[in-house]
């Protein structure tokens, strides 16, 4: 096992990961920008180095100083979180050549699913259901053009490398898809430095599910049930719940089969999630993979009882895979509410500034991961996240009571934040009856 672990992340992540490596009795580096200074990650690790400027680009996203700082505090391993450098192949396997492991899958693994349209030809290769699309590139105008045709109105438009809604565009007709190639082509190439696309048939509003997998390094492979993800905007994510209301066991066993398919032939190792659309008819389509944790994990380990994340430390220090599939039991409901210091009134607006009082949920069932406290400031520079409150019940209608009293309960003074909308969202009618999808979100914003 590991003496030391550099958490090059922020947030409420690298509390997680600090307090997965206390339990392993491991000590952590914390590398912070000088916006961080006063985090709560800074204030838990047993080492804490501030590495550069606010802005990603000056602290957080600099290999070169990260790999500096790992090589001077002696550190054995690093563990990206999720998000600035968690999927980037180079920077692990900059790690590899420093003789520092990686806590995530292999550069090799990371190159042949960030790219879509090659993960999409494994999936298909491995006998995974795809969306219909592209066999690969589309080009130029004419080709996409031709393949919207082919697939027939609406179709998607995907940048090879994206991520977080950037890079996509939906067209409905010939002048769309026009417009949408050249748009989500310049957008690929400003946040990716990849201009590459391809092109699917669009499915209308389905769910969003995604299965949560782990894989060791001697070929072992297992899942662990889904997360129904479909309450998001702009496709951002604000709820997740598992199990999904909408999958029986038999669509489950076959979710399950297909990630694990799906993440043998990916060679993949570590934790990963495989992501699928829906539809209504009970088809699912492999979307793609995510190549690290997930902000949503807490919810499947409320559910089965397995700690993602020093599992994935247990694995990238060598160890076999602690459980079988055999070993997963799926016990009772969890929901996860992302609270994000953003103002529901004004299209979700980022809302930064100081929190005069901090009061978070808590009593029985209920789990609160954060990085906020009364008195933090909420910088400008990053992601709005600033906790996420999950919840457990027995059954569904259990867990929901768990999560409005919760919410209820919850105090966050000083900034705007997305516990008003959390609160509408577990009271609304549909959403109590699992009747959701993708476009729930955008439905809810129109009511009055």
């Amino acid at each position: 096992m590991f003496n030391k672990v550099m958490i090059a992340n922020r947030g409420e992540i690298a509390v997680r990961v600090i307090r997965a490596c206390r339990e392993l009795n491991i000590r952590t580096v914390m590398v912070y920008s000088t916006a961080d200074a006063d985090s709560l990650a800074v204030r838990m690790a047993d080492e804490a180095i501030c590495i550069g400027a606010p802005p990603p680009s000056e602290s957080y996203l600099l290999i070169e100083r990260l790999l500096t700082v790992a090589d001077l505090c002696e550190v054995d391993a690093i563990h990206p979180g999720y998000g600035f450098l968690s999927e980037n192949p180079y920077f692990a396997e900059a790690c590899r050549r420093h003789g520092i492991a990686f806590i995530g899958p292999t550069s090799e693994a990371m190159k042949a699913l960030g790219d879509k349209a090659v993960a999409r030809e494994t999936m298909r290769a491995a006998g995974v259901p795809i969306t219909p699309g592209s066999d690969g590139l589309i080009a130029t105008e004419a080709q996409a053009l031709t393949m919207a045709h082919k697939l027939q109105y609406p179709v998607i438009i995907k940048a090879v490398a994206g991520g977080g809604g950037r890079g996509m565009r939906i067209a409905y007709s010939d002048e769309e898809v026009v417009q949408g190639f050249h748009s989500a082509k310049t957008e690929a190439e400003k946040a990716f430095g990849n201009g590459d696309l391809y092109m699917e048939k669009f499915l209308v509003n389905p769910r969003h599910i995604e299965v949560q997998i782990l894989a060791d390094n001697y070929g072992n492979v297992i899942h662990l049930g889904e997360r129904d993800c479909s309450v998001q905007r702009r496709n951002q994510k604000l709820l997740e719940e598992t199990p999904s209301p909408a999958v029986s066991s038999k669509l489950r066993d076959k979710l399950g089969s297909a990630a694990v398919k799906a993440a043998k032939a990916a060679k993949y190792t570590s934790a990963g999630t495989i992501e699928f659309l829906l539809d209504a008819k009970g088809n699912f389509y492999f979307m793609e993979m995510n190549t690290r944790i997930q902000v949503e994990h807490p919810v499947t380990e409320m559910l089965t009882g397995v700690d993602l994340v020093k599992t994935q430390i247990i694995i990238a220090a060598g160890e076999k895979l602690p459980y079988r599939q055999k070993d997963i039991q799926f016990r009772g409901h969890a929901i996860e509410c992302r609270i994000n210091a953003e103002d529901p009134a004004r299209n979700f607006a980022p809302c930064p500034g100081k929190i005069n009082l901090f009061i978070p949920a808590g009593g029985a069932n209920v789990r609160m991961d954060t990085h906020a406290y009364s008195g933090y400031v909420i910088p400008p520079y990053y992601d709005s996240l600033i906790g996420k409150l999950i919840v457990w019940g027995h059954n569904r209608e259990e867990a929901l009571t768990v999560c409005n009293r919760a919410v209820n309960e919850m105090v966050v003074e000083g900034v705007k934040t997305t516990l008003p909308f959390q609160h509408k969202l577990l009271k609304h009618k549909d959403f109590v009856d699992g009747e959701y999808d993708t476009g729930f979100v955008e439905r809810i914003l129109q009511e009055k």
